[in-house]
C-alpha cells in the first residue's frame, strides 16, 4: 500500500467549499463538469488578458478611447468578461502616474491580472500605498520626480481599476503581441512600468 503521508484535516473553508459544491450538485443547481470548468477559467485568468488590453489600446486610438470612457465593454470587445463589475482604466501620462490599492481588502481584477500578490493584499500595502503612494513606488524600484503627480485609486466590491501605462518609446510598428510582452502585471497595477529591451 502506497503510504498517503501525513494526515492533514481539511480547513474550515476546504469544509465549507466541499459542502457547498455537493450540495448544488445533489440540488441539481450545477454539475461536476460546470464546476470543473469555472475552475478552470479562472485558472487561465493570467496578467497576458491584461497585457492584450494595453497592447490594443497602444495600437488602436478608437479602441483606447473606448477603453478609457468604459473598461467593461470595451474588454467584452476583446472577448473577456468582466461579470457585474464596472471596470476603469486609468491613463499614465507624462505629468501623472497612476497606482491601485484596496483598502478595505484586496479587490483586485482577477479577470484581467489573475491572482493577486501577496503584497497588494497585505496590510502594509493597502495602508500605506495612500499615505505615502511615493515611498512605496521607491520601495518597489519605482522612483518618480516630484513634477509627476500620484494618483492613487481605491477598489471597490463592484469597481476595479487597471492601469493603462505610457507606451515605451522606441517600440513604434511593434505587433500587438510584441508590445504585449512588454507588459506585466504590476505595470497594471502602477507600481511599475514597462520598458523596451535594450539593443
Amino acid at each position: 500500500m502506497n503510504d498517503p503521508g501525513p494526515y492533514r484535516p481539511l480547513s474550515y473553508f476546504q469544509l465549507m467549499e466541499i459542502s457547498l459544491r455537493e450540495l448544488l450538485v445533489e440540488k441539481g443547481i450545477l454539475t461536476n463538469a460546470q464546476v470543473e470548468a469555472e475552475v478552470e477559467n479562472m485558472r487561465s485568468r493570467t496578467p497576458e488578458r491584461g497585457a492584450k488590453v494595453v497592447a490594443r489600446a497602444w495600437t488602436d486610438p478608437g479602441f483606447k478611447e473606448r477603453l478609457l470612457k468604459n473598461g467593461t465593454k470595451a474588454c467584452e470587445e476583446l472577448g473577456l468578461d468582466v461579470p457585474a463589475l464596472k471596470l476603469v482604466a486609468v491613463e499614465n501620462t507624462p505629468q501623472t502616474h497612476n497606482a491601485i490599492v484596496c483598502t478595505l481588502c484586496s479587490c483586485y481584477p482577477r479577470m484581467l491580472l489573475g491572482i493577486p500578490p501577496d503584497w497588494y493584499k497585505s496590510r502594509n500595502y493597502r495602508s500605506r500605498m495612500v499615505r505615502e503612494p511615493r515611498a512605496v513606488l521607491a520601495e518597489f524600484g519605482l522612483n518618480l520626480s516630484e513634477k509627476i503627480q500620484i494618483r492613487v485609486h481605491d477598489s471597490t466590491a463592484d469597481m476595479r481599476y487597471i492601469v493603462l501605462p505610457m507606451r515605451p518609446a522606441g517600440t513604434e510598428g511593434w505587433s500587438e503581441d510584441r508590445l504585449a510582452a512588454l507588459v506585466n502585471r504590476d505595470s497594471m497595477i502602477g507600481v511599475a512600468v514597462p520598458k523596451a529591451p535594450k539593443d
